[in-house]
């Protein structure tokens, strides 16, 4: 696999190279991130591209699905600048970048941040303090009614298989969030699916276009 990364990262016709995760037990995925050159890292994971994002270097790739998240809110007209903001989740994938993200100057960001997590106490207490919620646990409908505040921007990064009987494929898929409990409750929420997911690839393909023009 090592091997196969040296040689995309040589080749310049790939302009961005990303990993399938989880990969097979025999393989250590960080390993293989560390090896992908920074500049065709469009998943924005390597330790390069971290350090980038939490400097506000733009030269960075930023990873895409809260990149997506940030999108959306400058895309609907919600204003973060001086915003509580609650991320529920601290991965490596959406938590911590989507702290940074919301906190670094300028559009999409200058919010208040605070990161909550399955260790966090009195969650609903803290989420009812944010007026935009970022869910990211990973747990189906875990937050529910109380722990949203009237009027909240709430975005549902959770994509949770739940058994569904009714459903031809015997499962549906839910967020992290109770959309049936909350929705009433908010200004704005994105469903699951086709909220999150297809920012997530969207922002993939503006990589690779970032990518593929930086390294001409």
């Amino acid at each position: 696999m090592l091997n196969l990364v040296a040689e995309l990262n040589a080749d310049p016709a790939v302009h961005g190279i990303l990993v399938q995760s989880p990969p097979p037990p025999q393989i250590d995925e960080a390993a293989i991130v560390r090896a992908i050159d920074p500049r065709k890292d469009v998943d924005g994971f390597h330790p390069v591209n971290v350090a980038k994002l939490a400097m506000e270097d733009p030269t960075g790739f930023v990873p895409c699905t809260p990149l997506g998240c940030i999108r959306l809110l400058i895309e609907a007209g919600i204003e973060t600048a001086g915003k509580r903001a609650v991320v529920v989740g601290r991965s490596m994938i959406v938590g911590k970048p989507m702290a940074l993200l919301l906190m670094k100057r300028g559009p999409g960001g200058d919010a208040t941040v605070t990161v909550a997590h399955s260790r966090t106490k009195d969650l609903a207490a803290v989420t009812r303090e944010a007026e935009i919620v970022i869910a990211a646990i990973g747990r189906p409908h875990f937050l529910g009614a109380d722990h949203i505040r009237e009027g909240a921007v709430v975005i549902d990064v959770g994509i949770n298989r739940i058994d569904d009987p009714t459903s031809p494929k015997g499962y549906r898929l839910v967020g992290d969030v109770d959309y049936d409990a909350v929705a009433d409750r908010c200004s704005a929420i994105t469903p699951v699916p086709g909220g999150v997911g297809p920012m997530t690839i969207a922002m993939l393909m503006s990589n690779c276009v970032t990518a593929a023009e930086r390294l001409g």
